[in-house]
């Protein structure tokens, strides 16, 4: 029997803008997903069916195109992709999975957890500032600020230290955003992510001499017979973890506090039952996540799903509609922080580009979704919320919340 390439199959077609959020694009994607696992989408071959992401993610066939944002704007060569594709972001085959094995024995949950405290203070301090007020933007306020302090505990770094991460962050981000300018401001990032490079090599150094009790001594300890990270590869792997941890973890915290506010029940049902925590951070992550898909390209003609795949076709594997297949969630529109028996969650990716900071990115929502919850529990919107575009790093770009006002953190944490 013949196999159709999956351009010529009849497949349904999504016409939503690509510039549209995920709220814009989700009739669109139901629509579409009622006939078929896959439909044509406006940058390509777009899989919409929860079996059928599940499975191209955890098929190898399919790549990460590298250098995909910088390309965008486009940077095909140079030092700043040379920098990228260095990353552990980009790697692929024999040398992504001999790191990903090393990394793997430093990112443990164990690792995460002595995290606690700090993230305890990071966020009562945050609600502190705002306290008084009655009224804040969860973006600019609460999201932004949370999660580089995290990451520097994480590492090791001082206290002092973390508003230079926070600005070298913010320089180097701006090649993983699209900007019209990149090229201008390649300069400016490869400076940021030097003085980075160059702050994390002397961490590495003094680390050898005295190993602590952080994620970049464990990453040195790591060993796999005989195998262990060069000081290349730490130094890359602390930009990695910076980079695929911030924007992330500030675009979904402001997602799930939206969706938790706009349903007074469920936030309330977690001030007063807090071991849901984890619960509402999977189901925030379904529901209403900050990254909404992954793209994959192939490098020769392939078969999937009864479909043939040219080689060089770029493909938007969109677990946003995936996380809300009626095939296998039930009444998938609902959010439930209570749900039960659903299957993982796609938000993470899949296979061997299944998220390292899995447990810490939950760690970090959980944490702060309980504290906000309970020394907010009258949070609700006060203004309007617009969303990012779904294709790239989604999230509320504004998040106004009114709350009746609270004392600081002495007096009631």
């Amino acid at each position: 029997m013949a196999v159709t390439s999956v351009f010529e199959a009849g497949l349904p077609t999504l016409d939503y803008d690509p510039f549209a959020s995920p709220a814009e694009a989700y009739d669109h994607l139901r629509r579409a997903q009622r006939t078929a696992p896959i439909a044509i989408g406006p940058l390509g071959p777009e899989v919409i069916s929860y079996e059928a992401a599940r499975a191209i993610l955890r098929d190898t066939r399919f790549g990460i195109p590298p250098g995909i944002n910088l390309t965008a704007m486009g940077v095909t060569s140079g030092p700043l992709y040379d920098k990228v594709l260095g990353s552990l972001l980009c790697l692929e085959g024999a040398e992504h999975q001999r790191l990903r094995k090393l990394v793997s024995k430093a990112f443990t949950p164990r690792a995460t957890a002595r995290l606690h405290d700090t993230i305890d203070e990071v966020v009562n301090e945050l609600i502190d500032g705002v306290a008084a007020a009655g009224h804040c933007d969860v973006v600019t306020d609460i999201a932004r600020p949370y999660p580089i302090p995290i990451i520097c505990a994480l590492l090791g770094a001082p206290r002092e230290d973390w508003q230079r991460f926070s600005a070298w962050a913010e320089d180097i981000f701006k090649a993983f955003r699209f900007s019209a300018n990149l090229a201008e401001e390649e300069p400016g990032v490869m400076r940021a992510w030097g003085e980075l490079d160059s702050y994390v090599d002397d961490m590495i150094a003094r680390r050898r001499h005295d190993l602590t009790d952080d994620l970049l001594s464990e990453l040195i300890r790591a060993e796999d017979d005989g195998d262990r990270l060069s000081s290349d590869e730490l130094r890359m792997l602390a930009a990695s973890l910076l980079m695929a941890g911030t924007d992330t973890t500030r675009n979904q915290l402001a997602a799930s506090i939206q969706v938790l506010c706009e349903h007074p029940d469920q936030w309330a049902l977690l001030r007063d039952h807090p071991e849901l925590a984890m619960r509402a951070v999977e189901e925030s992550m379904r529901h209403s996540p900050a990254v909404c898909g992954t793209p994959r390209t192939v490098n020769e003609d392939l078969e999937f799903y009864g479909f043939t795949f040219p080689a060089g076709t770029f493909i938007f594997v969109n677990t946003f509609a995936a996380n809300r297949d009626t095939d296998v969630y039930g009444d998938p529109d609902r959010f439930d922080i209570t749900r039960e028996g659903a299957p993982a969650i796609l938000t993470f990716g899949g296979g061997v580009h299944y998220c390292l900071g899995a447990n810490l990115a939950r760690l970090e929502l959980a944490e702060a979704l309980t504290i906000l919850a309970r020394r907010l529990p009258d949070l609700r919107r006060s203004g309007a919320a617009p969303w990012k575009p779904m294709l790239g790093m989604t999230g509320p770009t504004s998040l106004p919340v009114e709350f009746e006002s609270v004392s600081v953190t002495g007096a009631d944490a």
